[in-house]
């Protein structure tokens, strides 16, 4: 590919020999219109229901619990996750204030969405009367789905990417498609007169990552130890990997006043978190476990020994009653 022969709707991973043409970011129905962003969004959300309803049956519970739950989640989760963003976006949002409510061309932060499904999910065991952990649990392997699917909503509106790079996955946006905030002078370095960037696409990253992680829950959830340890692997798995993809990507989130970006930072400290609470919880069920065998081996004992003693006692009183007859009978001769 020569410098600056790139469509502005296409798309390339020149590594791979891959190169799309007039990929859209959107299409009309009657005259509306579609954001391909928001359809995939949808997708990911009704696919993650699916198999929540499986996970919900395998485990024998009720998957209309799930479904009434989801009512909840997915409108809070996208609240959460469009406040999240605009708080830490604030400079891009405060002269226009209606512009919060776009979310048709992004801005949406998963960690939003994460925190306000959780607490929602909270609220609802409160009130329906349900475990809040069995339930976060059986919710755990359709949030990566939904997660891994909603990534590539990132990939048709061309952002969530990193920094230049020639490695094996390296893909090509066309300038003008991409906002002026993300590109970095690496990229201007290396565009060598083209009319595109070459970048680390982190979305497709994020993508495969949460697939194995999803794999790795399915296959670990019927050997969990404790409720709640889904949502551990959840937390230790999306965070380590989360950090090192936020490490490179350009459109960083920070913590206001810093250079800190905040999705590092959380998912940081959902790895370390997640490590303590597992090593924590697990000491305790092993000390819980050896308490009771101790326990059920004293009772064992105890039993042992009783049962001893009856039979004891009832070889002596055979011995005096036979005893006793020989006497009788002695007397009576």
């Amino acid at each position: 590919m020569t410098a600056g022969d790139m469509g502005k709707m296409d798309i390339a991973f020149p590594n791979l020999n891959i190169y799309l043409s007039n990929v859209p970011k959107s299409f009309e129905v009657f005259g509306f219109t579609i954001a391909l962003y928001g359809v995939i969004i949808g997708m990911g959300f009704l696919l993650a229901l699916f198999l929540i309803a499986k996970v919900a049956k395998k485990t024998d519970q009720d998957p209309d619990i799930y479904w009434d739950l989801a009512v909840y989640v997915i409108i809070f989760s996208i609240i959460g996750a469009r406040l999240y963003y605009v708080i830490f976006s604030w400079d891009s949002y405060k002269d226009d204030l209606l512009s919060i409510l776009a979310i048709r061309n992004g801005g949406l932060a998963i960690y939003g969405g994460v925190i306000a499904g959780f607490t929602t999910i909270y609220i609802f065991s409160r009130v329906k009367k349900c475990k809040f952990l069995r339930l976060a649990d059986t919710v755990m392997p359709g949030l990566l789905l939904g997660q891994a699917i909603g990534r590539w909503g990132n990939f048709t509106n061309r952002e969530v990417f990193g920094e230049y790079t020639n490695g094996l996955l390296a893909m090509r946006l066309p300038v003008e498609m991409v906002r002026g905030s993300d590109i970095s002078d690496l990229m201007i370095q290396h565009m060598d007169g083209a009319n595109y960037i070459q970048v680390a696409p982190t979305f497709l990253y994020e993508s495969l990552w949460n697939l194995g992680l999803l794999a790795i829950v399915l296959l670990y959830t019927k050997h969990k130890k404790f409720d709640g340890e889904i949502v551990l692997l959840y937390l230790g798995g999306y965070g380590i990997g989360r950090t090192w993809i936020e490490y490179v990507r350009t459109d960083q989130l920070y913590v206001t006043g810093t250079h800190i970006p905040v999705s590092m930072l959380i998912g940081a400290c959902c790895f370390v978190f997640a490590v303590i609470a597992e090593v924590i919880t697990r000491v305790r069920l092993s000390k819980v476990t050896a308490t009771g065998t101790d326990t059920a081996d004293e009772k064992d004992s105890e039993e042992k020994e009783t049962k001893e003693k009856s039979e004891t006692g009832s070889e002596i009183e055979t011995k005096e009653i036979s005893e006793k007859e020989s006497e009788d009978e002695s007397k009576t001769e």
